[in-house]
């Protein structure tokens, strides 16, 4: 049977995975919608420029069989609290009356695990929501906005997946850079060895989006990362083992890294940004501790674990290497 769907955010990194997914799956309809031009377009996919803080009624009145919803501004700190509202829940709301308008009856969404808010205990699908960042709140009216959606009519289907750290090609963030850092063979771990950081496998992530869907449930909600608790510490020792870098030379104390930022602080009070601040700094020394106990206790049966991630990530063209 054909399926179609149109990716929302589709131009980004879990975006041009799960395009990538779809067209080996079979879809033979599918349109990604992304403020940005897509400078390396996908064969068999309609690229449209869209902007979804705007009433999206430009875009081609088509029906999807699914609409996933990836736009979203998210870097945290890097944002005046305005831009996350305005990506993240009126986005919501623009890509929600497009599919209204066009009988689209199945989203998936991409929450955050930032609805939780900071702290070292473990975080489950029941955990009480106390997000106290912009992006977090942002992302949970976002969830509001998709679950009016949803209770408008019996015949939809929303999933929400709360997402841990994503790694994979093309990442470009922590996962990125941390290989990078491992190689030149003076990387000290920041604050603590044991900080608890939630992660999963981009390709992993894209495998739990079609278990949901099959669930065939009005809402289904989970958490995605690994079920073990990889600390700091346990990742740094399988990208050593994976592309044999250099071990971490020991730990930099916390009050040590926050009186380094400074001089960086300063530079981005004269306007003169570099993204380095106290703010990020102590991000690094924050557990993610989540669960996914939902796909556990549904019977998700998870495809890698962090070193088969990594393997998969290095063995991806151009091999060898962590892009």
């Amino acid at each position: 049977m054909s399926r179609s769907a149109i990716v929302f955010g589709g131009n980004g990194f879990i975006g041009r995975h799960l395009l990538q997914s779809l067209l080996s799956r079979g879809y033979d309809r599918l349109a990604s919608v992304d403020i940005r031009e897509e400078t390396d377009p996908l064969d068999g996919v309609a690229y449209i420029v869209g902007d979804v803080r705007k009433p999206l009624n430009d875009l081609p009145h088509e029906q999807f069989d699914e609409a996933y919803n990836f736009a979203a501004v998210h870097t945290t700190p890097g944002h005046e609290d305005h831009e996350y509202y305005n990506t993240n829940v009126y986005g919501a709301v623009n890509v929600t009356d497009y599919c209204n308008a066009n009988g689209i009856e199945t989203i998936i969404f991409t929450s955050s695990i930032a609805v939780y808010g900071p702290d070292e205990t473990p975080k489950s699908e029941d955990t009480e929501l106390e997000p106290v960042s912009a992006y977090g709140h942002s992302k949970l009216q976002a969830e509001g906005v998709h679950r009016m959606w949803a209770s408008s009519n019996d015949s939809r289907r929303l999933v929400i997946v709360r997402p841990a750290v994503v790694f994979g090609p093309n990442e470009g963030g922590n996962f990125t850079r941390l290989p990078q850092a491992l190689k030149t063979g003076i990387f000290f771990y920041p604050g603590r060895r044991d900080t608890i950081k939630g992660c999963g496998y981009v390709g992993e992530l894209i495998r739990t989006f079609e278990f949901a869907l099959n669930r065939n449930q009005s809402v289904y909600l989970y958490n995605f990362c690994y079920p073990t608790p990889y600390t700091i510490e346990d990742i740094c020792e399988t990208y050593c083992t994976v592309a044999d870098l250099p071990r971490p030379k020991g730990v930099i104390p916390t009050g040590l890294m926050k009186l380094a930022t400074i001089p960086f602080e300063i530079l981005n009070a004269l306007g003169l940004r570099n993204g380095i601040c106290r703010a990020r700094v102590l991000k690094l020394v924050h557990s993610t501790h989540i669960t996914p106990g939902r796909l556990v206790e549904d019977g998700y049966q998870f495809e890698t674990d962090l070193e088969q991630g990594l393997r998969r990530w290095r063995e991806t063209p151009p091999q060898g290497r962590f892009t």
